[in-house]
């Protein structure tokens, strides 16, 4: 990792801003909150279970195509004649090929058997589950994280979408944007709420037609873009500022059935989210570390509707200029039936919140034990996976 004299400090308020304007569950919430120093550190959750096998597909697993005989075939090879990305998300083998990009395959929360979105999705932002002693369940993992930063300074931090994001939610002071707060928005601000509006056709109307009479009254109009290129272009612009930690959400991932056509938009919308982030970035990508994590995987074998049902083993992705990728970190645990969890899953080999907690020290210098005693409290982050630069 590239060191920086101001890499402990953080900022220790956060803000969130909740576009309730919407009032939409298809929003993509983002929260963001700014600190000194240059590293930057952006989270993304996957929404609705994404299937890490169809992701990142185990092509050199003899159980595999057995297993998915619609969900098996094509496919980008990373070069260990193992793994291939699926073919929607080939527009990231430059990042790969470059070392700015990483898998962690068969990777999981403490999450088990009961398979609710809900429930999976508070476990994966808190970062403990409900019932762990002595930890307030609603707080979120990187709201620990912030309390745990010397010499923090309050700056611009804030949150869009239908509710707060959990992850930065805790006991930092927090403020919500509510609609008829006046706030004024830029260029990008006005893209990003043209989008969310546009999710939900409930709203749409209302929204754009709210964001149309602002243009009239003197507000330039954004042009239009591709979800996840708005979504970064809009946190770019905020990151070459003063925001150094974002979290944000995308939808799309919940395929019970045909899934080789349902998951195509949802995996197409994050490879432009990161390689727009990439290129908008500029010489600040260098800098920064970009973790991608999903509340729980899915059946290893597919469903009667060419689809797959929620599951245990996942898969993380890990992307930027600050990673040392080109890789794939862990190990594998095979698709034999006798191997999988259950007799139905990907039998899960690592906590994902150990990868998170290694990024935090390893960009912050944040210390292990009180990693592992107050943001992610009792995770065993085990030995170092060497994340970063």
């Amino acid at each position: 990792m590239r060191h920086d004299p101001n890499r402990r400090a953080f900022l220790g308020q956060v803000a969130a801003l909740g576009c309730s304007a919407a009032a939409s569950p298809f929003l993509s919430p983002i929260a963001m909150a700014s600190a000194p120093g240059e590293n930057r550190l952006v989270v993304i959750v996957l929404r609705g279970a994404l299937d890490g096998l169809d992701a990142l597909r185990p092509i050199g697993d003899r159980h595999f195509a057995a297993l998915r005989p619609s969900l098996s075939d094509g496919g980008t090879p990373l070069g260990d004649g193992f793994f291939a990305l699926h073919p929607t998300l080939s527009g990231l083998t430059p990042l790969w090929q470059s070392g700015e990009l990483a898998f962690v395959p068969a990777t999981s929360t403490p999450y088990r058997d009961k398979r609710s979105h809900f429930d999976g999705q508070d476990l994966l932002e808190a970062g403990t589950p409900d019932d762990q002693p002595g930890v307030p369940s609603r707080d979120g993992w990187l709201n620990r994280a912030l309390t745990l930063m010397p010499d923090v300074t309050a700056r611009t931090a804030f949150a869009l979408g239908r509710e707060r994001m959990l992850i930065l939610d805790g006991p930092a002071p927090m403020t919500q944007w509510t609609p008829g707060t006046e706030l004024e928005l830029g260029p990008q601000a006005k893209l990003l709420l043209e989008y969310l509006y546009a999710q939900d056709p409930l709203f749409a109307e209302a929204g754009l037609t709210a964001l149309d009479m602002g243009t009239a009254q003197g507000m330039s109009a954004p042009a239009r873009g591709p979800a996840g290129e708005v979504l970064a272009r809009y946190l770019a612009e905020q990151m070459r500022g003063e925001t150094r930690i974002a979290s944000l959400s995308l939808s799309g991932f919940d395929t019970h059935q045909q899934q080789a056509n349902r998951l195509r938009p949802a995996l197409r919308n994050l490879e432009t989210t990161l390689l727009t982030l990439r290129a908008e970035m500029g010489p600040l990508w260098a800098r920064t570390t970009v973790l991608a994590m999903t509340e729980f995987g899915r059946t290893a074998r597919e469903n009667g509707t060419k689809g797959t049902d929620h599951g245990t083993g996942g898969m993380a992705l890990l992307a930027g200029g600050a990673l040392r990728g080109g890789r794939i970190i862990g190990g594998w645990p095979g698709l034999a039936e006798a191997a999988l969890y259950d007799g139905r899953d990907l039998m899960p080999l690592s906590d994902v919140r150990a990868y998170a907690a290694w990024a935090l020290r390893d960009m912050y210098g944040l210390r292990k034990s009180d990693l592992m005693r107050t943001v992610f409290p009792g995770l065993d982050m085990g030995d170092t996976p060497g994340l970063l630069l």
